[in-house]
């Protein structure tokens, strides 16, 4: 059997979790709003028109922050559309996914819903077909108490105290060409600082996020972030990161082992954050927004089929299966070894679009990519451990030797809990490990959590939602201060252990 080590070290840590890093995404994209979190008709639905089955596996997923309302949906967005009484809200065409907006569900609702999940909003401005008088507006009718021309409409809207949005995202993947009004580095680092340094005078309090590149094979990947940074460094607080993965070409061994290619992309955006910090001689540290990230590629051949301009279809719904939960634990693993950096990551997207929860008329569901997630939000609090892996490899077209072994270590003191995350990528052998415990005496091990499926292509659908789901282990435990277990084969594993 093959046999990987970890090492860790008590003080050598690399960072503190950030919640945000367990953030999601509601776009208006498909049904990911209309009858995803959103469905008056509903039995499921409460009295604001709010699918209860889906916010009971939201909350169940304890996601921290939700970007709204898009994506490229918000490049074409007029915010007053979607507030106040729903029979004056205009319906508009959607450039961005050629589909009807009603708006009757808007940015008031969306506030209303994520208090319902305790959630915070992190709030996305039309830089776009739009520029800075707009979304100066905007965070007038979100954030300003009263005695002003948007604060005072948002009161005759019904909501007497500001929202208080805290995080704002300065337009979305303006370097791409399908991005209504993309805009060059330049275009887009004039605009995003002016509209910065404009927001911050109105509510000094806020957050701001400025687009970098949208992959990490954009041509302009690297210069457009120096770019970006180096015109508004000083009033910008995150430069975004989007990625997605995808394996249409059947090869599994190269698809686990893209966790590599985002981990360099990672690398990489830092460097460049740094190396702005240092030509400017300055002491603010820009840190990461990973605010879309995920798998996506299963529902690219039937979104051709659709037909255009029609309200809510099944648009990017990807059915998951067990190979894209083993990714996304990977995913996050790499997340989390970059929480030094990465402080606010949100998973694209949260119901029915490339998500972890699917819905129908007979009720809620999860995908298998929700029990990572899920496990991760719950048990990946505190502080991330730098861990070293020494592991086995197996070869792969697209990377060639990689480690089969993907892991990293949380310790939660509040808790007195170390949680060991781990996925084994050998498709065929199981893996035992060892981590020696000296400088945590008197830790065992309370619970081994695995996903693991014979299939790599098992799904959970709404007539079989149970196919792909974690069970408990008993094969680890420990011994004269060192952890021992075995990692079955093509598995995700949580192996908690407490004093």
């Amino acid at each position: 059997m093959k046999e990987a080590k970890l090492i860790i070290d008590k003080d050598f840590v690399i960072g503190s979790v950030d919640k945000r890093i367990y953030g999601s995404f509601i776009e208006h994209l498909g049904r990911a709003v209309y009858d995803g979190i959103y469905q008056p008709d509903s039995p499921f639905s409460d009295e604001q028109g709010f699918r209860k089955d889906t916010m009971e596996l939201v909350n169940e997923l304890n996601v921290p922050i939700v970007r709204y309302p898009g994506g490229n949906f918000v490049s074409g967005f007029c915010w007053e559309d979607s507030v106040g009484p729903k029979e004056e809200r205009p319906s508009r065409v959607d450039l961005a996914w050629h589909v009807i907006e009603t708006n009757q569900f808007g940015l008031n609702e969306f506030c209303d819903w994520t208090k319902k999940s305790n959630s915070d909003v992190m709030m996305a401005v039309n830089l776009g077909t739009r520029g800075t008088e707009e979304a100066l507006n905007l965070l007038e009718y979100c954030n300003f108490k009263s005695g002003t021309k948007y604060s005072e409409l948002r009161k005759s809207h019904g909501y007497n105290e500001p929202h208080k949005i805290k995080t704002w995202c300065l337009g979305n993947e303006m370097d791409g060409p399908w991005q209504i009004c993309h805009k060059s580095a330049s275009e887009y680092a004039r605009l995003a600082t002016e509209t910065a340094k404009a927001m911050k005078e109105l509510d000094s309090d806020i957050e701001l996020v400025a687009c970098g590149s949208s992959h990490s094979q954009m041509p302009s990947f690297g210069e457009w972030e120096a770019k970006v940074l180096e015109e508004g460094y000083d009033f910008i607080d995150y430069i975004s990161m989007h990625q997605y993965y995808g394996n249409q070409d059947n090869d599994t061994p190269s698809f686990l082992a893209n966790s590599i290619d985002l981990d360099r992309f990672i690398s990489s955006v830092i460097a460049v954050c740094d190396y702005v910090k240092g030509k400017k001689h300055s002491d603010k540290t820009i840190n990461i927004s990973l605010d879309e990230w995920n798998v996506w590629y299963h529902s690219f051949d039937q979104d051709k089929k659709l037909e255009k301009w029609v309200q809510k279809p099944h648009q990017l719904e990807d059915v998951y299966n067990f190979e894209d939960a083993l990714l996304v634990g990977s995913m996050l693993i790499t997340i989390l070894r970059h929480a030094d950096r990465i402080k606010i990551a949100c998973l694209a997207q949260l119901v029915n679009v490339i998500a972890p929860i699917m819905t129908s008329d007979t009720g809620a569901w999860r995908q298998t990519i929700f029990y990572p997630f899920y496990h991760c939000s719950t048990f990946g609090r505190g502080t991330v451990l730098n861990t070293l892996v020494i592991s086995p490899t197996y070869n792969c077209k697209k990377y060639g030797d990689v480690p089969c072994i993907d892991s990293v270590v949380v310790v939660n003191d509040d808790k007195d809990e170390l949680v060991v995350f781990a996925v084994n990528k050998d498709l065929v052998e199981a893996v035992t490990i060892s981590m020696e415990l000296k400088q945590f005496k008197d830790f065992k091990v309370c619970e081994h959590i695995v996903l693991h499926h014979d299939d790599v292509k098992a799904v959970n659908t709404e007539s079989n939602p149970w196919e792909v789901i974690p069970v408990k282990e008993t094969n680890s435990s420990v011994s004269e201060g060192v952890l021992t277990t075995k990692l079955k084969c093509k598995s995700w594993n949580v192996i908690r252990l407490r004093k």
